[in-house]
């Protein structure tokens, strides 16, 4: 009997992204409104101007993905029938089941492909990115689309000033697909988590999930609570960690790369890695400004964003990282 032979790794592209934002804008002038804070505040401590929100009963994690979905389907110029599976980072789904993925494959035309939702918070996009372009590089997928959308202002309790001004809503979308050079995609990629320090980072549903250091009264269940403490040291310490590592296993230098996508968080964490690693400032995309921290939504915005505003040299590698609730950080280095 002749033993049938798997297929030999291939290499995946980007074909076409999307991103979608709401056109409701909250300022941090509306937020000083809502509570103790103020414009020169936010700035300095986050690098936050304003985010956009969904419209309350008429958009959501659901919306934002199927548009983001079109436009990266437009953009990749494919027929929807083709794609063989959807993965969906988020941790705001409308509906256990069904996932948003599932709904999405009906919505844009997709079916039968296969469907589920990655829960990694802000990696979300990160994780589905890497699990996508896995799935295509060892042949078990041709076409693999990959979001990170989150409704984070559903989440949010505006008496709590610690979150309240760090988050916005938006989508974003990936079309991969197979190419014969295996060099191309992935060359280097991380998912990780420490579940120690989740209640740093979490959304109690009931009583019974309120963390055992988190002693504040009159806590909003159903809503995001934050350690920002404790958040930022993790996230200084990862997010350099992640790039770091990433440079250090692909024998890149930081002048090597050609666009660094990171999750958009907190401007300070940002420009304390430019600073560390010695990144080249103008390499490094920043749009946090604009739409504050979108959780899952983040790096597949900038992605879509650098490719659309032609920042992208082809001939240098892409280095992506995002990190989040969980606790969760992600990288991948991407030859084009």
């Amino acid at each position: 009997m002749k033993i049938p032979q798997l297929p030999a790794p291939r290499g995946v592209r980007i074909a076409g992204t999307g991103s979608f934002t709401p056109d409701a804008i909250l300022s941090n002038e509306d937020l000083s409104k809502m509570v103790d804070t103020s414009d020169e505040w936010i700035v300095q401590r986050t690098g936050i101007h304003r985010r956009h929100i969904c419209e309350p009963n008429s958009e959501g994690t659901f919306s934002m993905a199927n548009k983001a979905l079109e436009r990266a389907i437009e953009d990749a110029g494919i027929d929807p029938s083709t794609i063989d599976m959807i993965i969906v980072g988020t941790v705001t789904s409308e509906m256990t089941c069904p996932s948003t993925a599932a709904r999405l494959t009906a919505a844009c035309g997709a079916t039968p492909a296969g469907a589920f939702d990655v829960s990694a918070a802000c990696c979300g996009f990160m994780y589905s990115m890497n699990l996508g372009e896995s799935l295509i590089r060892v042949g078990r997928a041709n076409r693999v689309a990959v979001l990170g959308v989150d409704h984070m202002t559903s989440l949010m309790d505006y008496d709590d000033r610690s979150c309240s001004i760090l988050f916005g809503d938006a989508a974003g979308a990936a079309i991969l697909e197979a190419v014969d050079d295996p060099n191309r995609g992935s060359i280097h990629q991380t998912m990780h988590a420490d579940g120690r320090g989740w209640g740093a980072l979490y959304i109690p549903r009931k009583s019974g999930d309120i963390a055992e250091n988190d002693t504040e009264e009159g806590i909003r269940l159903g809503c995001l609570r934050m350690n920002g403490r404790e958040v930022y040291k993790f996230a200084v310490t990862k997010f350099q960690r992640a790039i770091s590592s990433a440079l250090e296993a692909t024998g890149l230098e930081p002048d090597d790369v050609g666009i660094y996508i990171c999750h958009q968080s907190n401007l300070r964490i940002i420009e304390s890695a430019v600073e560390k690693l010695g990144l080249p400032e103008d390499r490094v995309y920043i749009n946090i400004n604009e739409y504050g921290n979108t959780s899952a939504g983040s790096v597949g915005l900038c992605l879509d964003e650098v490719r659309k505003k032609k920042l992208v040299d082809e001939s240098k590698p892409m280095l992506m990282v995002a990190f989040g609730g969980g606790m969760t950080w992600s990288s991948s280095v991407w030859n084009w």
